[in-house]
């Protein structure tokens, strides 16, 4: 008999064929919120912004500088944006993301950050009758608030538009690392391009001393100088979102404080050439490679931290039965994940090796919605979010659950399964028979040949009974 956890609530009806919202009353959502007209409106957006930003730089570097810029200022951009999504690998976000991220960077954030610093410079420069000073106080203060505010921005807007993709440090750093990426290539276009012009001013041909120099310290030597500076942005908002509605304080003064810092970092990078002969390689040296080795360490124990959470929360759905006892270990390494999709794909094709990489991604969004709400973190949507994953995962267990299977018995094996940390009251479950649970859910859904499985999500309130037969 399915056991009913106390204080439990019930769960959101269905969706009603047509659209119908729970209480009968259909709404009309205006245009304007309409999803292919905000789709529409941003895309727009960046094509202006791509087409403004390209005029200019061509018009500063002409045509040939463009080209030579453009192909030495992309070369590094394969290489950041596969760390990056090799960083988001427990939990992949959206390619969408991704694309947004980038081009958001490369088109508008370069666009806000070339006519502001410009005229900017320009008021100092008329305003001081100096336009040495003008140009210092322009690399030094102006330019760090701009190009760091238009990179934010795009960080916030996934923050805000996409909330259920951004749930971590690692999403905020990923997301931030792309629009710094974006905007680092465009930014090298622009100065690889008039260096090249510099070069034939000269008399040289081909590429001479000035564009070697840029090359060398832009692509070379600090590539990872402005996804470094937006990164700190992107924790701020990565710690963010790991609080709940109750804390609204670190939600509404960490992003801001982490934008600070990536202004500050990046106003010591840019005023590194006023120190001195050798000021710059001392600011290298002393604090950009040291604070990238950290953020670096940083990111990949968060990335470790995660696949631990995974290996912690999943047991308590496997005991309901939703998923294989073997598959909270499969789950929580990322050897075993790999080697399930290769099964999947070498027995039953790519399409398969989808499904599995998908049902991965879905139980471990799930992983971190349970530790979120196990620790007082949980959103308002917490049930239909659980839900949903647990569809998600049922729809394609027929496929997943033997390659993962696979790979726990190729990896590590477990001898048995160990009970989790916690009561799993309230976890969904399913059984044999209308409304018998073998979890601790309460009959209640859909019915699938010979099973039901339930929602009723309830807050831990009791242990496990000693005939729990799930517990080892």
């Amino acid at each position: 008999m399915a056991i009913s956890p106390p204080f439990a609530p019930s769960p959101p009806s269905p969706p009603q064929p047509g659209g119908a919202p729970q209480d009968g009353v259909l709404r009309h959502a205006h245009w304007w919120q309409r999803r292919w007209v905000r789709y529409g409106a941003l895309i727009t957006l960046l094509a202006l912004s791509g087409l403004v930003i390209l005029a200019l730089v061509r018009q500063q570097t002409g045509t040939e500088g463009f080209l030579v810029g453009l192909g030495l200022a992309v070369l590094p951009v394969p290489l950041l944006i596969a760390a990056f999504r090799w960083l988001d690998r427990v939990e992949p976000g959206p390619w969408r993301n991704l694309v947004f991220a980038f081009a958001w960077g490369a088109c508008a954030a370069a666009l806000i950050a070339i006519v502001a610093n410009s005229f900017a410079t320009r008021w100092i420069a008329t305003a001081t009758a100096d336009p040495s000073s003008a140009d210092t106080l322009g690399a030094t203060v102006i330019a760090p608030i701009v190009e760091e505010s238009a990179k934010a921005a795009a960080v916030l807007l996934v923050f805000l538009f996409r909330r259920r993709d951004f749930t971590g440090i690692v999403d905020g750093v990923v997301v931030a690392g792309v629009t710094a990426t974006g905007f680092a290539f465009t930014e090298n276009i622009l100065y690889l391009g008039t260096a090249f012009g510099t070069d034939q001013l000269t008399g040289d041909t081909g590429i001479a001393s000035v564009t070697a120099a840029t090359f060398f310290v832009r692509v070379v030597m600090s590539p990872f100088a402005h996804p470094l500076f937006t990164v700190l942005t992107g924790i701020g908002f990565g710690v963010a979102a790991l609080s709940g509605d109750r804390q609204r304080v670190r939600r509404v003064l960490l992003p801001p404080a982490g934008l600070l810092l990536a202004m500050g970092m990046h106003a010591l990078w840019n005023g590194s050439s006023t120190f001195g002969e050798f000021g710059f390689f001392a600011v290298y040296a002393a604090f950009m490679v040291p604070a990238f080795g950290l953020l670096t360490w940083l990111v990949v124990w968060t990335r470790q931290r995660e696949l631990r959470t995974v290996r912690e929360e999943l047991p308590a759905y496997a005991a309901a039965g939703w998923l294989t006892p073997a598959e909270p270990f499969a789950l929580g390494s990322m050897r075993a994940r790999r080697l399930a999709r290769d099964y999947a794909d070498r027995h039953l094709g790519r399409p398969a090796a989808r499904a599995v990489a998908q049902y991965e991604a879905y139980a471990t969004s799930l992983a971190f919605l349970r530790h979120r709400g196990r620790r007082g973190r949980a959103n308002a949507d917490f049930l239909v979010r659980e839900r949903e994953l647990l569809n998600e995962l049922w729809r394609r267990k027929d496929v997943a659950r033997p390659a993962l299977d696979h790979a726990a018995r190729m990896t590590a094996p477990p001898a048995r399964m160990p009970a989790p940390p916690w009561p799993v009251y309230g976890v969904y479950g399913y059984g044999q028979g209308p409304g018998q649970g073998q979890g601790q859910g309460q009959g209640y859904g859909q019915q699938i040949p010979g099973q039901v499985y339930g929602y009723g999500y309830g807050y831990p309130a009791q242990p496990y009974p000693a005939s729990n037969p799930y517990r080892s």
